[in-house]
């Protein structure tokens, strides 16, 4: 009798998994993943991942997790997605010397870390998709590309808004052209421009700074948006996450498995 509930336990996690969701990923050849308002996620990026958390869909480090890793947490009904920046250069990365010299830009304010020259599409493209070959070989869903908004931020270079849209719009081509699909992170001033180029959105602290609603073009397209708070008590955030139908959690800002969600 053990083996024929432990089927039936996983049929309906991939049940409920795919309830709000459509397609497939990871490169198969299924239509891209379109993950719905409302899906509860975790997010871990530091140590090993905890797949006790019982959610449908994880967003865990693509360098740093394993295919099976990926295989374990689909095992068990779970869409996966691949945390990779894509804006920053990072010491402590693999890929770290096939960046020239010539692209990386000041300290972004994370140990180890430079901005990139998003100008440069014809350097950084090569780079970009062989991290997306990794996310999609390890068999990830989806892809969560960091630090989409240099042209906000002193980068070093003289990055301007339309630089922006170029890039990301190139991100989003790269992980499709994948069967990835792909999330906005941030850069919520250009989401009237983004947002038929992405599938879902990640947001950091929308509610502390008063920014959720403008979030409000994805779930009105049907897309989620997985949204965390550091500082703010559930109590305030979460009535307004319900309303707008946000994936919304108070996290630890060091991305643990520590979690308490809306």
């Amino acid at each position: 009798m053990r083996r024929p509930l432990r089927v039936l336990v996983v049929t309906l996690a991939l049940l409920v998994a795919s309830a709000g969701c459509s397609g497939g990923g990871g490169g198969t050849g299924d239509a891209v993943w379109q993950p719905r308002p409302g899906l509860d996620w975790q997010w871990q990026l530091d140590g090993p991942v905890d797949p006790s958390v019982d959610v449908p869909v994880y967003d865990i480090d693509g360098f740093e997790n394993s295919a099976a890793d990926v295989a374990r947490l689909h095992r068990d009904g779970r869409r996966v997605i691949c945390y990779v920046n894509v804006g920053a250069w990072e010491d402590f990365r693999p890929d770290r010397d096939d960046f020239p010299r010539s692209v990386l830009g000041r300290p972004n304010g994370w140990r180890g870390e430079r901005w990139l020259d998003i100008r440069r599409l014809p350097v950084l493209r090569p780079l970009m998709e062989r991290r997306f070959d990794m996310c999609r070989d390890k068999g990830f869903d989806a892809v969560e590309p960091d630090l989409v908004e240099g042209y906000a931020n002193d980068t070093g270079f003289p990055l301007t808004a339309r630089d922006q849209l170029r890039y990301n719009r190139m991100i989003a081509d790269i992980a499709h052209e994948r069967g990835l699909a792909v999330g906005l992170k941030n850069d919520l001033a250009q989401i009237p421009h983004l947002l038929e180029d992405f599938d879902f959105a990640v947001n950091e602290e929308c509610a502390q700074y008063d920014e959720c609603g403008r979030l409000r073009p994805f779930t009105a397209a049907g897309k989620a948006v997985f949204h965390v708070e550091y500082a703010e008590p559930r109590a305030e955030f979460c009535p307004v996450a319900r309303e707008l139908r946000l994936s919304s959690m108070l996290k630890k800002p060091e991305l643990g498995p520590w979690r308490r969600p809306c």
